[in-house]
This record gives structure tokens, C-alpha cells and sequence, in this order.
């Protein structure tokens, strides 16, 4: 029975991967309308804007310690952030994000959020870890000892073999490669349009009070 429906699943994950690569781009640009729309709306608290970097911070140095550690397509990363949680970019990712919608104190955002988080990244998790597992043969014995998403509290042991020291540790050179300065840059930029954005916006439009 299992071997008529395994096909059938695997068609259905590929084909809402496709929509999910097509409406990406849109929802993000649905996403920053209704963020600028809640920021027009009212103005944002400084207690909300202060305590969301409990939040941005913390996923901001997560996706720049993971990305000094990962080596896209070429190993499997088992080491760092990589001991913790096999997907720790985005974990940083969803801090983030969170921590936004926390900054605005707005539902409509932190439900959009969530909804590209499933629409978008559940389906590119499941896609990235075929690849993963097609790739490198330890792969499941790696799930088995690292979650997917929610951290362990210790690092995982590395596998027999395999030390901190064989598998690289941190490295500034791939961190600058993968740009990953960029999260930082965008997350400043907001803030910005959190504390400043509002009061431009009404030189030229009319903002509720």
C-alpha cells in the first residue's frame, strides 16, 4: 500500500514546491505593503520596538554564526549551530521576523508571517533535505541526533571520525561569501522605518493620530 501512494506524495511536494518558488516574490511584496499599511496606521510603541530585539538580535547572530559554518552543496554541516539544528539560517530567520511583528504589535503581520513560513519554507525545508539525503549518506543518521528546527540544548556529538577541528570551525571568509552582513543591514534599515518612516509619511500623507 505504502508503495502506490509513496509517487502520488512525492508529485504533490514537488508540484507545491513550484508554486511556492512563483508566489515567494509576490508575497513578500504583500507582506511589505501590509507592513508599511500597519506602520501608516499607528505609530509604533518604543517598548514594542525595544523588547522585538530580544528577538531580532538573537536571529541575527544565528544566521551570521551559521553562516560561517555552512558549505552549500559541497558537505554536510554538522558542526556549530549545525550540532544544534539542522536549519538554523532559518530559525535565525523566523527570530527575526517575529521580532518584527512583535516591534509593530500588528496581528495582520505576525499572520502573515506565519503563513509565508508554511506556504514558503516548510516546502523548501522538505526540497533542501531530498537533496541532502540523496547527496550525503549520513544524512538520516545526522536527523536522528540533530531536530529539524526547534534547537537541543547540547551539541550533538559529531559522527566517528568527524571532529570540530576535521570539519572547520567558524570562518569569516565564507560569512563575507555568503553575504550574510546583508540580515544585519536590512534589520538596521527597518528599525529605522520603525522610528522615523511614520513621520515622513505624514509630510506628504495624511497618518491617523
Amino acid at each position: 500500500m505504502s508503495s502506490h501512494e509513496s509517487p502520488p506524495k512525492h508529485k504533490t511536494t514537488e508540484w507545491w514546491q513550484r508554486i511556492a518558488r512563483r508566489i515567494r516574490v509576490p508575497l513578500g511584496f504583500l507582506t511589505a505593503a501590509l507592513y508599511l499599511f500597519e506602520l501608516w496606521r499607528r505609530e509604533p510603541r518604543l517598548s514594542a520596538v525595544a523588547c522585538s530585539l530580544l528577538l531580532v538580535l538573537p536571529g541575527l547572530w544565528l544566521r551570521a554564526y551559521a553562516s560561517g559554518y555552512v558549505k552549500k552543496n559541497r558537505e554536510l554541516t554538522q558542526t556549530g549551530p549545525y550540532a544544534h539544528t539542522r536549519n538554523p539560517l532559518y530559525l535565525g530567520s523566523i527570530l527575526i521576523a517575529a521580532g518584527f511583528a512583535v516591534a509593530l504589535l500588528s496581528s495582520p503581520v505576525a499572520a502573515m508571517l506565519a503563513a509565508m513560513f508554511l506556504i514558503i519554507y516548510v516546502p523548501v525545508i522538505a526540497s533542501e533535505e531530498r537533496f541532502l539525503r540523496s547527496n550525503f549518506p549520513d544524512f538520516d543518521a545526522y536527523c536522528h541526533r540533530v531536530p529539524r528546527l526547534i534547537p537541543r540544548l547540547t551539541a550533538a556529538s559529531p559522527p566517528p571520525g568527524q571532529t570540530e577541528v576535521s570539519s572547520g570551525k567558524f570562518s569569516v571568509d565564507l560569512y563575507l561569501r555568503h553575504r550574510e552582513y546583508n540580515a544585519s543591514i536590512g534589520a538596521a534599515l527597518l528599525y529605522l522605518s520603525l522610528l522615523f518612516l511614520r513621520r515622513l509619511l505624514g509630510l506628504f500623507l495624511h497618518v491617523p493620530h
